[in-house]
């Protein structure tokens, strides 16, 4: 095995950069960021760490959940005793009643009732965060801080009443007193506020995506007055930026994709901050596959979208053919009866450029977006990079409150204290409000694309919640990810969670994946429908699998090459990708699917007839009847049909079967036997029971 960079054997590790670095530097290895050498040994002893944690934290939570029992039987054996003390003393008294009066009082009876009712412990469900300090847990659980502290002393854990306890020990003194937990995201715990906090509206936040070079930067360059575009390496954008405009006293915030991967990444990550699409379309080129892939991208967010058709002043001009070329992937424009408005704009000459903004407020103002001022600030990271000058640097999107300089936070397995905020124009600010994109320096580490940021009372409390995760971020090395399957998305249907196969095509030609994609929607049926999320051309690749990943769907291919990095991101998201080289096995695989997807029916066999020749009323039984097997057999629980000259005049099932004295389960024809129904009792003699039972039957598509 030959040296590698950190990034590279993280992906190996299933880990982040950040997570390989911090364990690298724990086994003091000299190594200064990502890019830094790992050699066979020092990943060695990584793994060997790696492996040694996961058998503590094993151990440790067999300790915990014997501790727990243990405690569990302990506190059950103590309130039992009062209770036993409690009756016993009741009982007493009711003896020494009835012996004085010759009755029970009817004030001790509702004495006995009052001492039972007390005795009952109220069981709730309660609601734990991630980190929980003792005396927060002691309100949660109406008890005092002292006896809390008195019960973790049982439990043989030195507490003091602002320790800070995690949510699985939490979870255990909880169920010490007799509820049930719940975990809730810190992040959900601050954004749920006592007071109902006044919204104000906010800007849009609208996302440009499109074909690449269709001019998605030269029109955010025309409508912002910037210099974007001489700055961008050949014109074709590096990263994701985030920019801000006032128009007609309106503000709406632009984020400018380098590609679908990013924006999937994010709602693959739960940042769904986008409020409107932009699609870029250029009039001269048409609708290209990254087009396609931004409508299927925004169709699957279910986000509103808005058409820009670009470079209308050229000559080669086309509109109409791109509108007929949007109609035919389901893009019906708002001109032939669709919901999807246009705008014909020239990034060059600025023509159109008004009618597109007018067009995203219209859609903002029907949306009525909002979002409080008050409280602490919370947003999502867009963007993150190590600068030479500023150290770590990361771009916000703040989505609610107002993020001040100085504030601490935390975002993902990170955390930090905000020291200075830049605009998009690096001049320095003191606040930010929501929907506005920021600059923030203080990152203790570098935090992912789509992490949620979220400002804390204090810095303390932001780097245990880091440490919490980074520590969660290990243990999940040990747990298989959730694989999305075809026989894990039959399992979905079976259970009837999801009537719908989702599917994402990818072949070498336009012609076989137009006749795949045709093929497989002609599958659908009434009960399950087949729904293909997106189709190219050309191999597979990470912003399939990322779509793949957020859309629950698998991946089918044909003649295309899968190459290793985006099989390794396969693993890592747990999606199934199916490679075939004639399109027939491909469709009878999802057909074969598709069959296991459908809910069975059921037809009904008949395996017996037995004659009734005594009927016997027995008392809080009710009506056997005295039974002989004339053809197959009568097996207990079977459905049956009570017949009459050739009419049925019952039906039922057996819940009762006897031979002789004894209780059977099945009785063969020329034998004699005694038949409970259930919900029959119209039978005479000469009646003819008819025993079925339900074969399920094969369906076809």
């Amino acid at each position: 095995m030959n040296d590698r960079r950190v990034y590279d054997a993280a992906k190996e590790l299933n880990l982040s950069s950040e997570a390989l670095v911090h364990l690298l530097r724990e086994l003091d290895f000299k190594v200064r960021g990502y890019m830094s050498v790992v050699t066979p040994e020092m990943l060695k002893k990584v793994k060997k760490k790696l492996e040694e944690d996961k058998r503590r934290i094993k151990e440790k939570d067999r300790e915990k959940e014997k501790l727990r029992r243990g405690k569990k039987r302990k506190v059950e054996r103590r309130l039992r005793k009062p209770e036993e003390k409690k009756r016993a003393a009741i009982k007493v008294k009711e003896t020494l009643a009835k012996i004085k009066t010759g009755e029970q009082k009817p004030k001790k009876r509702e004495k006995v009732e009052r001492v039972e009712t007390k005795s009952e412990k109220e069981v709730r469900k309660i609601q734990l965060p991630e980190l929980v300090s003792v005396e927060e847990l002691a309100k949660l659980l109406s008890a005092s801080s002292l006896s809390l502290i008195a019960k973790c002393l049982e439990l043989g854990l030195m507490v003091t009443i602002n320790r800070r306890l995690d949510y699985e020990t939490a979870s255990m003194i909880a169920s010490e007193y007799g509820h049930d937990t719940e975990l809730i995201s810190y992040y959900e715990e601050v954004a749920e506020g006592k007071e109902e906090v006044e919204e104000i509206e906010r800007a849009p936040v609208v996302t440009v995506m499109g074909h690449v070079d269709h001019g998605k930067t030269t029109l955010l360059d025309y409508i912002r007055k910037t210099n974007v575009i001489a700055k961008e390496k050949g014109g074709i954008t590096q990263h994701i930026g985030a920019s801000i405009i006032t128009y007609k006293d309106k503000k709406i915030t632009f984020l400018d994709t380098p590609g679908h991967e990013a924006f999937t990444a994010m709602r693959a990550r739960g940042a769904q901050i986008t409020d409107i699409i932009l699609i870029v379309v250029a009039a001269d080129d048409g609708v290209m596959p990254q087009t396609v892939e931004a409508i299927d991208h925004a169709r699957d967010a279910n986000v509103p979208i808005i058409v820009a058709i670009n470079k209308i002043d050229l000559e080669g001009a086309r509109p109409d053919m791109v509108k007929q070329q949007l109609a035919q992937h389901n893009l019906l424009l708002e001109e032939i009866g669709g919901d999807v408005p246009a705008v014909m704009v020239s990034a060059k000459t600025g023509m159109g450029i008004d009618d597109l903004l007018d067009s995203l407020l219209l859609i903002a103002e029907m949306k009525e977006l909002k979002a409080p001022l008050k409280g602490n600030a919370r947003g999502y990271i867009i963007e993150a990079r190590l600068d030479r000058y500023k150290g770590i640097v990361a771009t916000v999107l703040i989505t609610k409150g107002q993020l001040k300089k100085g504030n601490s936070f935390v975002a993902g397995t990170t955390y930090g204290k905000v020291r200075a905020m830049y605009d998009e124009f690096n001049r320095a600010i003191e606040e930010a409000d929501p929907s506005m994109p920021v600059m923030v320096l203080g990152f203790e580490h570098i935090p992912k694309v789509g992490d949620r940021f979220v400002v804390l009372e204090d810095d303390r409390t932001a780097r245990e919640i880091a440490r919490k995760r980074q520590l969660a971020e290990r243990k999940m090395i040990a747990r298989p990810p959730v694989v999305r399957t075809l026989q894990s998305i039959q399992d979905k249907i079976q259970k009837g969670e999801t009537k719908e196969l989702k599917v994402i095509i990818k072949g070498d030609v336009g012609g076989s994946v137009e006749a795949m994609s045709d093929s497989l929607r002609e599958l659908s049926t009434e009960e399950t429908k087949i729904t293909v999320v997106h189709s190219g051309v050309g191999d597979i690749t990470e912003s399939d699998v990322l779509l793949a990943s957020v859309s629950d769907s698998i991946i089918v291919g044909y003649h295309v090459g899968t190459p290793s990095s985006v099989k390794l991101t396969a693993k890592h998201e747990g999606v199934e990708i199916r490679v075939y080289d004639v399109i027939y096995k491909a469709l009878e695989d999802i057909k074969l699917a598709l069959v296991g997807l459908l809910e069975p029916t059921y037809e009904e066999k008949l395996i017996g007839e037995a004659e009734i020749r005594q009927i016997f009323d027995i008392p809080k039984v009710g009506k056997i009847a005295g039974c002989h097997v004339k053809e197959g057999k009568v097996i207990k629980n079977a459905p049956v049909k009570i017949v009459r000259d050739s009419g049925v005049v019952g039906e039922g099932k057996i819940i009762s079967l006897r031979r002789t004295k004894n209780t059977v389960n099945e009785v063969s024809a020329g034998f004699e036997c005694g038949i409970g129904f259930e919900e029959i009792d119209d039978f005479v003699v000469g009646d003819i029971v008819q025993v079925y039972e339900m074969v399920e039957k094969k369906r076809e598509v």
